[in-house]
């Protein structure tokens, strides 16, 4: 889970709505549904082999569950109406780092900025907006996208 944001920066309500056919680990891609859109992230090897060992763990502990989101815990593995994961759930996960999942998910778009200075290449990365985008590389970038004296 901590890769998908780390990496990719997916947020929360990316990862409460991913399901477990979203994940195609024979064509490397994750599919992330957005409202109006998808956005297909293109696994490297890292996130490839969390994604592997997450559904052979997945597996291991709740073979006969019925949830069909990606991410699931021991109570909603075994939950009728096929509830998501909490968001107390990635509060949990991210704590021990001192730092939220928005934080990292932020800083990764950011360092991408500093790197790039490209607002297209952060859209197709992360499936930002174009405003989104602006706003990163402008933070980046500040001496490029300053307004000259008049």
């Amino acid at each position: 889970m901590m890769v998908l944001v780390c990496v990719h920066a997916l947020n929360g309500t990316d990862l409460r709505r991913l399901l477990l056919t979203d994940l195609d680990l024979s064509r490397e891609r994750l599919v992330v549904r957005r409202p109006g859109k998808r956005h297909i992230i293109y696994l490297d090897e890292f996130t490839y082999r969390c994604a592997s060992d997450w559904i052979r763990e997945r597996h291991r502990r709740w073979p006969v569950t019925s949830n069909p989101h990606l991410l699931i815990t021991r109570w909603s593995a075994v939950d009728t109406t096929h509830s998501v994961i909490s968001g107390t759930t990635f509060n949990k996960v991210f704590r021990p780092t001192g730092l939220t999942m928005t934080t990292l998910r932020q800083d990764r778009i950011r360092d991408e900025a500093f790197e790039v200075e490209d607002p297209l290449h952060l859209m197709r990365l992360f499936g930002i907006s174009s405003d989104t985008a602006m706003r990163y590389v402008t933070a980046a970038h500040p001496e490029r996208t300053a307004k000259l004296p008049r």
